[in-house]
Parts: C-alpha cells; sequence; structure tokens
C-alpha cells in the first residue's frame, strides 16, 4: 500500500490519542523523503504572552517525524519515539506552524529523523527536533 496524504490524515484522526488530535495538524506532504504537517496557531495552544506552548511544538515534531518514518517505509507501520531532543529557537506565533520532517537514516531497529518547525507567515524557524523511533 503506498502511503497517501489522505491515507496518512485518516490514520492521524484513527490512531492517534485525542491530545495529539486536538492540535488540528494536517498532513500536507508524506513521502520517501518525509513528511511536512502544518498547525493552525489557535488560543488553546497558546501560553501567557500568544506563544504557541512549547508542549505543542514538541508534539507535533514527534507527530511530523513519525510520519517521515512511515513515508520513507511507504506503509503504515506502528515505530516507537526512543529519543526526542527539541531545541526552541524563537517564540512561535504567526498563523500557522509548518513542520518539516525527515528521515536522516534508517536500519533494521532504527529510524534517526529530524525536523525543523516553521512560524507562518513568517517563515521564522521557531524549533528544530530530532529523533529516534525504534521498529517493533
Amino acid at each position: 500500500m503506498t502511503v497517501t496524504t489522505d491515507a496518512a490524515q485518516a490514520l492521524l484522526k484513527e490512531g492517534f490519542a485525542p491530545w495529539v488530535q486536538a492540535l488540528d495538524l494536517s498532513i500536507t506532504e508524506i513521502g520517501a523523503s518525509g513528511a511536512t504537517l502544518a498547525m493552525p496557531v489557535a488560543e488553546h495552544l497558546e501560553r501567557m504572552g500568544g506563544i504557541v506552548c512549547g508542549q505543542s511544538l514538541a508534539a507535533m515534531a514527534d507527530t511530523a517525524m513519525v510520519f517521515a518514518c512511515m513515508g520513507h517505509m511507504n506503509r503504515f507501520h506502528p515505530v516507537a519515539t526512543t529519543t526526542l531532543d527539541t531545541q526552541f529557537l524563537r517564540p512561535a506565533t504567526g498563523d500557522a506552524i509548518r513542520c518539516e520532517a525527515e528521515v536522516v537514516r534508517a536500519g533494521k531497529a532504527l529510524i534517526f529523523t529530524r525536523a525543523t518547525l516553521i512560524a507562518e507567515p513568517s517563515e521564522k524557524p521557531v524549533a528544530t527536533a530530532t529523533a529516534t523511533f525504534f521498529i517493533p
């Protein structure tokens, strides 16, 4: 089965926790090179000062990197996050956050990924993340 954006979006709605679904993520691209997700900036994701909270950004990055793994494998297969490291670069504000995730290296048991989170419309990076996933 080829991984498509529509199929990935359906999996996101059916197979992920309700609090991940509350991020209102849209999968805009998925393929062998990675995945791109978008998240509208909304009041329930902001902390004081109108800044998107770091927890939302980290969860978005983790989810985007999971889909990058699936795009790389060209199938929907569960993976388990074994490490997640997020660096916050500047306050996340704007209309939406775009997360571009890619597979850096894939082995038989582990997949190494990285992501960049970008504020829209400013196009400024607000965070970067790396993660390692176990393939059960």
